[in-house]
């Protein structure tokens, strides 16, 4: 659950909607891999395809969440950099460990068997940028990506390492969020324009190829969007009409595929909106316990199912005697999407939170503040 103790002026200390909202983000990132996987015939989908913007919402997110658990703190002068990467850490590192070391076995048991793949895919150069999270930091090559979606915590990891530098910024702004808003949205214009120019292609399409770049207007406007929200003050009807008119509005321009970057600038008022619900006491549905778990996992649903996808179809394709590129059937899909799931819950269990737990308690002077999901 996305909470925070104490609470920030403005906003509750517990987000919850927001925390399911991470719940449908990472089903939509999913999807759009799956559908890639069926045989066209069944369908193509326009709102599943540009799903994979899910991760510009992630971005703006991290930055809402970032300033809602450490802007006061920042602002008062009790801000410790060392315990904000001590947390840091202890959220991402792991899970993304465990998954790196799940590819690696699955590379070397594929070389030991004789199992076809592409040994350039797998470079010890890019397994190290990727350990070390920074495979996004600089022009794509072969190979510099192992565990597929990793590549955004090396975005994220970035935008973490400059976070007094966000701060600074938002802490100055804090009674103008429009204009720290605005700064970010003319970032993301400026930033997207020498993209464009570099690497042909808009700036939504940066994943391991600078992706960086990618998160730096983003989470700014995420820190934008709550200070923006802090000040907001709608009814209980104003704030649930917001909160269904904006993914509706989402969705429209998925469907008609819009730019994609009209689609992620489309994806920041169903932040704004869904943060609103909190402050009026009406996140209903939103806030039960199934979705809020749902949005907890979301985190290891994201990071494994690209590699329990690439390992199922490597171990069917060799069973077959096909190349791994073999369209799946429905069933095949609807299967391992209920094994991912449950893997993913596991992973949460007694992977993500016991290793959370274990890296802040090593530090002892980082664990004085109680252990929440925003960490």
């Amino acid at each position: 659950m996305t909470s925070v103790s104490p609470t920030t002026e403005g906003y509750p200390a517990d987000l919850r909607a927001l925390t399911s909202l991470r719940a449908f983000l990472a089903l939509g990132v999913v999807l759009f891999h799956y559908q890639l996987q069926w045989d066209p015939a069944l369908g193509f989908s326009s709102i599943i395809e540009r799903s994979r913007l899910a991760v510009d919402a992630f971005f703006m997110l991290s930055g809402f969440i970032m300033a809602h658990v450490y802007g006061p703190s920042f602002a008062n002068g009790t801000f410790s950099y060392r315990r904000f990467i001590v947390a840091r850490i202890a959220r991402m590192y792991p899970l993304h460990l465990a998954m790196l070391g799940v590819v690696l076995v699955m590379v070397l048991a594929a070389a030991g068997q004789g199992v076809r793949y592409d040994p350039a895919t797998y470079t010890p150069q890019g397994f190290f940028q990727t350990l070390f999270l920074i495979q996004a930091w600089s022009p794509s090559t072969l190979g510099s990506n192992w565990s597929g979606p990793s590549w955004s915590l090396s975005a994220e990891w970035f935008a973490y390492l400059l976070f007094p530098a966000y701060a600074l910024v938002a802490t100055r702004l804090r009674h103008r969020p429009r204009l720290l808003l605005g700064l970010g949205i003319v970032g993301f214009i400026a930033i997207d324009a020498v993209y464009g120019q570099v690497f042909g292609k808009v700036l939504p399409r940066a994943e391991d190829d600078m992706g960086i770049l990618r998160i730096l207007p983003e989470f700014l406007i995420g820190m934008g969007l709550h200070g923006l929200g802090q000040g907001l003050r709608w009814s209980r009807a104003v704030t649930i009409t917001a909160a269904v008119a904006a993914p509706l509005a989402l969705f429209v321009a998925m469907q008609f595929t819009l730019d994609d970057r009209y689609v992620v600038a489309l994806t920041a008022p169903v932040i704004l909106c869904w943060s609103m619900l909190a402050k009026a006491s009406c996140e209903g549905t939103l806030s039960t316990p199934a979705l809020v778990f749902a949005g907890e996992v979301s985190f290891a649903l994201y990071l494994a199912h690209m590699p329990v996808l690439v390992a199922y179809k490597g171990v069917a394709a060799e069973m077959r005697g096909i190349d791994s590129g073999f369209v799946m059937t429905p069933a095949e899909l609807i299967g391992l999407f209920v094994v991912t799931v449950l893997v993913s819950v596991a992973l949460h269990l007694f992977i993500e939170r016991p290793g959370r737990s274990a890296i802040r308690k090593r530090f002892k002077n980082v664990g004085a503040r109680p252990l929440t999901t925003a960490d």
